[in-house]
């Protein structure tokens, strides 16, 4: 499936606010380099400094760089929030300053840890209980972001429709844990088309969650794939199974009051 376009949230003026914090991060940066012991900070400064140049840069282009995927989306996000979040502060809106600036760690925090520490677990660990339970571990995580800060609904539908494996499972932990993120005809299709049975299992829990909010075709068309799957996937040991006819239950309870 090609990728969407879309447009882009840096705007004309942002990209010079970014370019102006850029190159005083970057000089201060590698002033600090000659001048200070801290490598640490000078690392920081270095790289959100560079970070801010290249949006600033590269403005609408940004999209075109696939290089680590929705991990760079979600880091320029988080760049841009830092910006905005500078702004604030020079109009004395200190509130409005710190909500950008969490928002732009929750954003760092998706891209940098949840997805990879799923992809880490499910390439390291050997297939079984203990691996299971440490994926569920990650995609918990990956709701509390969800729940404790907000996110595009528009991208996390494209992590699901267009991401990577880690990219997928967090898009559904993400709808999961919040209603404004879900969409029903992505969760249906990752039902029918899932990568793994445990990518299945949070498709289905998904739309188990979406149950009440869906229309009388909505329902049946889940309880299709969901009938198919069973026929075909998700065999009767599986915890897929005992969700599967969880929902069909709540389906047919939707039916027998109308």
């Amino acid at each position: 499936m090609a990728p969407r376009s879309t447009p882009s949230l840096i705007t004309p003026g942002l990209r010079v606010v970014m370019g102006l914090l850029g190159v005083a991060s970057f000089g201060t940066g590698v002033l600090a380099v000659f001048v200070t012991q801290n490598g640490t900070g000078a690392a920081v400064l270095l790289a959100f400094g560079g970070g801010l140049l290249v949006l600033a840069l590269l403005g609408n282009r940004i999209e075109s760089l696939e290089v680590g995927g929705a991990k760079l989306r979600l880091r320029a996000a988080a760049a841009e929030r830092f910006a905005l979040a500078e702004e604030s502060d020079r109009r004395g809106d200190t509130v409005a300053a710190g909500r950008l600036r969490a928002e732009a760690q929750a954003l760092l925090d998706a891209a940098g840890s949840v997805a990879d520490d799923y992809r880490t677990v499910r390439g390291t660990m050997p297939s079984g209980p203990q691996r299971t339970r440490a994926m569920e571990e990650v995609v918990s995580r990956a709701r509390r972001l969800a729940e404790e800060q907000s996110f595009e609904a528009a991208e996390v539908l494209r992590w699901l429709r267009e991401g990577s494996d880690e990219e997928r499972i967090t898009a559904l932990a993400m709808m999961q844990a919040s209603r404004e993120l879900r969409n029903f005809e992505a969760a249906l299709a990752t039902v029918e088309h899932s990568r793994s049975p445990f990518e299945q299992y949070h498709a289905m829990l998904l739309t188990s969650i979406m149950v009440d909010d869906l229309d009388r075709e909505q329902r049946r068309r889940l309880a299709d794939v969901i009938a198919s799957e069973r026929g075909f996937r998700i065999g009767r040991e599986t915890d897929r199974w005992h969700l599967s006819e969880q929902i069909l239950q709540r389906v047919d309870g939707h039916s027998a009051t109308r």
